[in-house]
């Protein structure tokens, strides 16, 4: 039992001192992004906010192909754009572009004139987006994340295992007036103990969105078929000039017509098709994921697929990604999400340094019994 049990304590180590930073950045910036976003917008209201013009009649919005023509002439052809439309009143257009530049430009949705832009990685917030959603590594960073989250399932079991008592009595109890090594132990084993699970759902959750093949694993579990983009039909004959976005835009809605407009998203060239993205009513998606594809090339429609309509895997979005930001239970959700970042750095902070205490101490105590073996052997 003595040998499982150091087995157990060797692999809850060394996982966490060979992962547990990475634990320890997503947790803090999980938190940080919590409060860092709103602010950001407060804190630069030129770019997120747009008042109405003033007047008694509130003009229609500005049309989208100019916008999307001047993208294309600063950023070439071969720039990917989607269109963020206002999602509440008074908020700005956005237009995010994948080319020679990758950032968001931040549109007047009245007049169509730029108020500012930002790169991917311009400014406190979205750097930390990315740090937490990708390490700044992208598709590498999002895998590594994946798998970390993977061992964080492994460290909360041992840890379990670890903490599992003999005798229920005083399991829960921390002593907080010895010292500071007591302290941290006690919360340490205690607070991952009762908040494990919890915090178990986030890091999973995140790794969920992180790395999208795990959708596939939901499939396969429950005998499902992933739903891929539909493919563009091969053409008899030349369909003349391309629809205008605008005209993909009122298409889509008709196709959708209970859906709110939320994204456009245009392919750098007519090869592959325009994502029209939706929010449905009952949808806990806040930005929507109900779709309509079409071909850029004649503004046909190639399928129509509500969230609750697609495989298993990509419909789980639809409620993780609500669940792990906090936005599904508002802003009680949002506080817990922020209190379990820093309870997740928490554990891993104190893991690391009860782990460096002890070496030192062992350091002191190896140092002290070779410096007697000395003494020793000399007397």
């Amino acid at each position: 039992m003595t040998a499982l049990r150091s087995l157990w304590l060797r692999l809850h180590r060394w996982l966490a001192l060979g992962l547990g930073w990475i634990l320890v950045l997503a947790g803090l910036t999980g938190a940080l992004l919590v409060v860092a976003q709103p602010l950001d917008r407060r804190l630069h209201a030129e770019l997120f906010t747009t008042p109405a013009p003033s007047g008694t009649a509130t003009p229609a919005p500005t049309s989208l192909a100019p916008l999307y023509a001047r993208l294309q002439q600063e950023f070439g052809d071969k720039t990917t754009v989607s269109f963020r439309l206002p999602q509440q009143p008074g908020d700005s257009l956005w237009a995010t572009v994948r080319g020679s530049w990758s950032g968001t430009l931040y549109l007047n949705p009245w007049t169509g004139l730029e108020q500012g832009r930002r790169g991917a990685t311009e400014g406190f917030a979205n750097t930390l987006f990315k740090l937490h959603s990708s390490l700044l590594l992208e598709s590498t960073g999002k895998a590594i994340l994946a798998w970390v989250a993977l061992a964080y399932l492994v460290l909360l079991v041992t840890g379990l295992v670890l903490w599992w008592p003999r005798h229920w009595a005083q399991v829960w109890r921390v002593e907080l007036h010895k010292n500071l090594a007591r302290s941290l132990f006690d919360l340490h084993r205690v607070g991952g103990a009762a908040l494990g699970l919890l915090l178990a759902v986030s890091v999973a959750t995140g790794a969920y969105m992180a790395w999208r093949p795990l959708g596939e694993v939901i499939n396969a579990f429950t005998g499902s078929s992933t739903v891929e983009p539909p493919k563009l039909p091969k053409l008899q004959m030349d369909p003349g000039p391309l629809p205008s976005v605008d005209a993909l835009r009122e298409t889509a809605q008709r196709a959708l017509p209970e859906g709110q407009l939320r994204m456009l998203q245009l392919p750098a060239a007519p090869t592959k098709p325009v994502r029209v993205r939706f929010m449905v009513p009952g949808e806990p998606h806040p930005n929507g994921v109900s779709s309509v594809w079409m071909d850029p090339r004649t503004g046909q429609v190639l399928a129509v697929r509500r969230w609750n309509e697609v495989d298993p895997g990509a419909a789980a979005v639809a409620v993780i990604y609500p669940l792990h930001t906090g936005e599904l239970g508002g802003w009680a959700l949002e506080t817990a999400v922020a209190l379990g970042g820093l309870v997740l750095a928490g554990l891993g902070i104190s893991g690391l340094w009860l782990w460096w205490k002890r070496r030192q101490a062992r350091q002191r105590t190896q140092k002290t019994q070779a410096a007697a073996q000395r003494l020793r052997s000399q007397g």
